[in-house]
């Protein structure tokens, strides 16, 4: 007959066995994502980061030669890194706000139609999975010398008596880049306000029009408090991603004029694998990181003390 008071030597065992054997075979899975995620991520961070205070010579015989902060002297000595800073900090002023602003402009239009919804949003979303390299030579194509947009201004409209060089000027060349940056971003602005506008309880509209409020005042008392948190976590998003802005660069004016239109990930291309500095540019990637994190966590500051 079973006592229940006689105590199993061997449970308390079985007990720690099972606990172990689930803390190994969770392990195990984890495993290949983690050789993954240290081979694809963490070695390549950390080799770029020592390569940052070695001057590389890349032949059959790697020749290594340490210089300390060398590289890091010559990238803010650089006055070609100076021009690429400040075309990714005028990139980012411009493409930023515009994409937020016509974004959620958008998405309350979007919000607001009951017709023909779900057409708007496709066509709306359609630049958002256009591949960047087509896009661009799209652009590049409109706004060349011999391109499409100088062809209406002279022969069909007679705006203009030549051709103008778009693309060969610092500011214009910026400009064609930034006017492809915004298109591209506004429809996934487009769609994550639409998610968070949908959330916004509808009583507080009708409390509001009850009270006499205009769609304006309903807009910028109601909407945009409401939404501030999804603004933020956009601006944060947006900021990154104009700080890597290459593809349009590199296929619309390749830096052109005499690099007056290069960015800082265009530039590290060009130094690392066409001037083969590859020190020089470990370090740039290091102090655009350390920038990018910067404004991050400014950004993040600010999200915490708006929070609710």
């Amino acid at each position: 007959m079973y006592n229940a008071g006689v105590r199993i030597p061997w449970t308390k065992s079985s007990k720690f066995s099972d606990l172990i054997k689930g803390k190994l075979e969770f392990f195990v899975l984890l495993l290949p994502g983690l050789v993954v995620f240290g081979l694809f991520t963490i070695y390549p961070i950390v080799k770029l980061f020592i390569m940052s205070f070695f001057d590389w010579e890349l032949g059959f015989g790697q020749v290594m030669t340490f210089v300390g902060l060398d590289n890091y002297i010559n990238v803010f000595s650089d006055p070609a890194f100076k021009v690429a800073i400040t075309n990714t900090i005028a990139y980012t002023l411009v493409t930023v706000p515009s994409q937020i602003v016509i974004g959620l402009l958008v998405a309350v239009l979007m919000n607001s139609i009951v017709r023909f919804r779900i057409t708007f949003r496709v066509l709306y979303y359609l630049p958002v999975i256009t591949s960047w390299v087509i896009a661009s030579l799209i652009f590049r194509y409109v706004f060349n010398t011999e391109g499409l947009l100088n062809y209406y201004l002279k022969d069909v409209l007679h705006i203009i008596d030549e051709n103008i060089a778009w693309l060969d000027s610092r500011f214009t060349g910026m400009a064609v880049a930034e006017m492809l940056g915004i298109w591209k971003g506004i429809g996934w602005n487009m769609v994550i306000f639409l998610a968070a506008l949908q959330g916004v309880p509808k009583e507080l509209y009708e409390t509001a029009e009850i009270d006499g409020c205009t769609r304006i005042k309903k807009f910028f008392y109601i909407t945009i408090p409401s939404i501030k948190h999804t603004i933020l976590f956009a601006l944060v998003m947006l900021t990154i991603g104009a700080f890597n802005v290459y593809t349009s660069i590199k296929l619309i004016t390749n830096g052109q004029p005499a690099h007056q239109t290069e960015v800082v990930l265009t530039w590290m291309y060009s130094k690392a694998f066409e001037a083969r500095d590859f020190g020089y540019s470990a370090a740039l990637s290091y102090i655009v990181a350390f920038t990018i994190s910067v404004i991050t966590l400014v950004q993040f500051k600010v999200f915490n003390k708006y929070k609710d």
